[in-house]
């Protein structure tokens, strides 16, 4: 019995454990009514402000990363960002291992109502290696990094033929004490009507899951498609780091 108890509490110690508890806490019904009548919905506090920094602090490690991105040269917009390399951090891993299922029934439903006959895997590694036999291989989690005057213009993360349409991003920096300005904005375009923006609030630790590129939208004659692009408005003052988890791998 004492070595039970032990067992249990060295996995409430570990902080992927608490993680996968976390993400196992959240309302995924009520999630899943406000994905599909917005397009995003919030998980609040989803990491630590420990976990926060530790994920910001090590941006300028280049061995974590593949690639580094300068938005400034391909007119993305102001600011860097640079993707992880496999292996994925383990609190990255973790990540995105336990969110993916929890978002796939969504994703299949909304492929069903755009009428595409495509279900998603229950098991991330089921869902890459689609990705991979496609030549999608290259990883997608990226950390991004602004500063005064910084901005993301509005786009979409797709990446290749194969694309899971929700994605996650986790504010890492506190509004009003690390940086100011830099709201995610996102913009959604629907048929012969004019295009509506919504700014989505975050707090450190807070991450947004959101469509990549469309979602469904009932109407008279059935569902449509509307698409919907996001972005980071410009950085008053200070430095914003997000992480950015997208389940879909790239060409």
């Amino acid at each position: 019995m004492r070595a039970e108890t032990d067992t249990a509490a060295d996995a409430v110690r570990d902080p992927r454990q608490r993680l996968c508890r976390r993400i196992a806490g959240y309302d995924w019904d009520a999630l899943a009514a406000a994905l599909d009548a917005n397009g995003w919905a919030v998980l609040p506090k989803l990491l630590g402000a420990r976990q926060c920094a530790a994920l910001a602090e090590g941006y300028d490690e280049d061995a974590r990363y593949r690639s580094r991105v300068i938005m400034q040269r391909h007119g993305f917009g102001r600011g860097e960002y640079r993707y992880f390399r496999y292996p994925l951090p383990p609190l990255l891993q973790t990540l995105r291992e336990n969110l993916y299922p929890r978002l796939a029934p969504t994703a299949t439903r909304w492929n069903a109502m755009l009428g595409v006959d495509d279900a998603y895997p229950d098991a991330l590694d089921a869902f890459l290696a689609r990705c991979h036999a496609a030549g999608q291989t290259r990883p997608t989690p990226l950390l991004l990094r602004y500063g005064a005057g910084d901005y993301n213009c509005l786009h979409q993360d797709v990446y290749g033929a194969h694309v899971f349409p929700l994605q996650v991003a986790v504010l890492l920096s506190q509004p009003g004490r690390d940086f100011d300005g830099g709201e995610f904005v996102l913009t959604e375009q629907r048929p012969r009507m004019q295009s509506r923006a919504q700014v989505v609030p975050l707090q450190q630790g807070d991450a947004v899951v959101f469509a990549v590129r469309h979602r469904p939208q009932r109407g008279a004659r059935g569902f449509y498609r509307v698409n919907l692009r996001h972005g980071v408005s410009a950085l008053r003052a200070g430095t914003r780091h997000t992480l950015g988890v997208i389940f879909h791998d790239a060409q």
